[in-house]
């Protein structure tokens, strides 16, 4: 029986990380290994400087106390002990979209089983008033984790879902959605007249795109992006090249 493994970033406790597993469950045999709590925009984080603890929650669910990363890693080496044929992480509460998927510890746990060469997919669902639909998302994940499966991906890829709430008009692919970002950082006083900084929400003006991950959700569409781990700016290259550089002298 195939091997799938089940991660998140919102915690192993979570109701989308439930649905998301009894979804994929005709599939192969499930694993959850999912942060002991919550753990929304880590990003790529992997714990370095303290040990790392497994607990059993459940026959096949287990509870790490780090980072979604840290989960993939561990539940490969100690808990499947090899790598599964798929890695779904989510539903997280709430969209990965555009530049968020930098921040993303949902998105982190597909992208670290891309970069293991492990097909990979994160899913995550539009909240409203602390409110979420994980229902369509899961068999949105299923139906893209069967089609993973039957016909593989290419290698150092992975696929990043996003769907909207309510109704919705089936799967669009595609592209990462660019935005002007601010963030909003409030500045307050504690009860010893120190300061303190909380960031907040960012304030976002998207750019207009008729094949963005932003717009396909807006427009009731299940979004799913293909994402790849190779930050290089290739449209770039060029422009590096032709910089004047000089090469420094050498250190004696």
């Amino acid at each position: 029986m195939l091997k799938i493994l089940v991660t998140n970033d919102d915690g192993v406790h979570s109701e989308g990380i439930r649905e998301l597993a009894n979804a994929l469950a005709p599939l192969g045999e499930v694993t959850i290994v999912a942060p002991v709590q919550e753990a929304s925009a880590i990003g790529h984080a992997l714990t370095l400087r303290r040990p790392l603890r497994i607990e059993s929650i459940a026959p096949r669910v287990f509870a790490v106390d780090g980072t979604p990363t840290d989960c993939v890693n561990i539940a490969i080496t100690h808990v499947l002990r090899e790598k599964p044929a798929l890695i779904v992480s989510g539903i997280n509460k709430g969209w990965n979209l555009g530049d968020d998927v930098t921040y993303s510890g949902t998105v982190s746990g597909a992208l670290e089983g891309a970069l293991l060469g492990i097909p990979s997919i994160a899913i995550s669902t539009q909240r409203v008033a602390d409110r979420c639909e994980f229902g369509p998302s899961a068999k949105a994940a299923a139906a893209v984790a069967d089609a993973v499966l039957r016909r593989g991906m290419p290698k150092w890829t992975l696929l990043n879902i996003n769907t909207p709430m309510g109704p919705n008009k089936g799967f669009r692919v595609t592209v990462q959605a660019k935005r002007n970002h601010v963030t909003v950082i409030d500045e307050r006083v504690d009860p010893r007249g120190r300061p303190y900084y909380w960031i907040e929400e960012g304030e976002n003006e998207w750019e207009p795109h008729d094949r963005s991950d932003y717009q396909a959700v807006r427009d009731g569409y299940i979004s799913i992006t293909p994402l790849q781990p190779d930050l290089t700016a290739h449209d770039a290259l060029s422009y590096v090249e032709g910089l004047p550089l000089v090469t420094p002298a050498e250190v004696r």
